[in-house]
């Protein structure tokens, strides 16, 4: 059986992560048999230029068509590309997990899944001009804050049972005080711990002791924040991986932004785009009940594991090594586990 996957490579150093995660992918589905329809398709800064729109309508229709999908960091166009996506097919959940990973310095010892609200927030786009001033609406729906409360703790019963709810409600009497609210009356239906927390507090807190988190549920811009700084106390953006997430598609993607400053120079980090790329199949393993994809999975992160601890390190985690040169480790190791 195999899988139709829509693949969109990006702007910066999407192109040369996307291709390096791609020679990972070709091992898997040898070593697996799985078979994989991947078809690329075209969005971001280079397409708007080329083609006059960041997301052109055959890449909305091959994602339509896809299993799942998969896409690489866009630049400046990020709200017409990746956002319209996340709008277009209901991607309401975006999930961070951060942990550490060997030889590689970090912060702290971290070990939290973000479970960030994707559909609203300032993130909805709502803004205007008016009398020299310029206004954005923040957009808090009980519908949207129950739902993703709801992931959190089924998420949360896998892990210790702890879920953080991060908002600044003693400002954002409104907005925050109805996912406060609404968050632990969903969160009550879970046999889950629950406590809250400012943001500011919580951005100091994560650094401080990053122990004291496990699941994180936060509104959409709070959680894209707090997201990338979990990332750097493990150590960087280039290990920090993702998910969006909605009743019947997905997509998946590093944290990290496009670096168009590194572009081209074959050093830029691969290992968030290869760990995206094993969340999508767990998740699609999942749905889809097959064991092969979640083995793919598992020997997916060892070979990550084993690379990082035989130095198979990029500039920015404090390696020597190329970007194409992580990738062809990996695909060898799969080979050989």
């Amino acid at each position: 059986m195999g899988y139709k996957i829509a693949w969109i490579k990006g702007d910066g150093i999407g192109p040369e992560i996307s291709e390096t995660a791609f020679n990972v992918v070709e091992a898997l589905e040898s070593k697996y048999n799985l078979n994989f329809e991947i078809v690329f398709y075209d969005a971001g800064d280079v397409c708007l230029t080329r083609r006059g729109t960041a997301l052109p309508s055959e890449t909305v229709e091959g994602f339509k068509r896809a299993d799942v999908a998969i896409k690489g960091p866009v630049g400046e166009t990020s709200m017409d590309a990746t956002v319209k996506l996340r709008q277009m097919f209901d991607l309401y959940a975006n999930i961070r997990p951060v942990k550490n990973f060997p030889n590689i310095e970090c912060v702290r010892n971290i070990d939290v899944v973000i479970v960030r609200e994707n559909s609203e927030d300032l993130y909805k786009g709502f803004e205007f001009e008016l009398d020299n001033m310029a206004i954005a609406l923040r957009i808090i729906s009980d519908y949207a804050t129950r739902r993703i409360a709801r992931l959190a703790g089924k998420i949360a019963n896998k892990r210790s049972g702890l879920v953080t709810i991060v908002h600044k409600s003693n400002v954002l009497r409104k907005t925050c005080g109805l996912f406060s609210k609404v968050a632990k009356e969903e969160l009550s239906k879970y046999h889950v711990n629950v406590n809250e927390m400012y943001v500011d507090a919580a951005s100091a807190m994560l650094i401080r002791s990053p122990e004291r988190f496990d699941v994180i549920l936060t509104t959409n811009m709070f959680g894209d924040i707090l997201s990338d700084e979990a990332a750097q106390i493990a150590g960087s953006l280039g290990i920090g991986p993702s998910a969006n997430l909605g009743e019947e598609k997905a997509l998946f993607e590093p944290i990290h932004g496009a670096a168009p400053d590194i572009a081209g120079k074959n050093i830029a980090n691969p290992y968030a785009m290869i760990l995206s790329f094993k969340m999508l199949m767990e998740w699609l393993g999942e749905r889809k009940n097959d064991q092969r994809l979640k083995e793919a999975a598992s020997t997916l992160e060892s070979a990550v594991v084993n690379a990082l601890k035989m130095g198979y390190k990029t500039p920015d985690i404090g390696g020597d090594k190329k970007t194409n040169e992580v990738g062809s480790f990996i695909h060898k190791l799969i080979k050989n586990l």
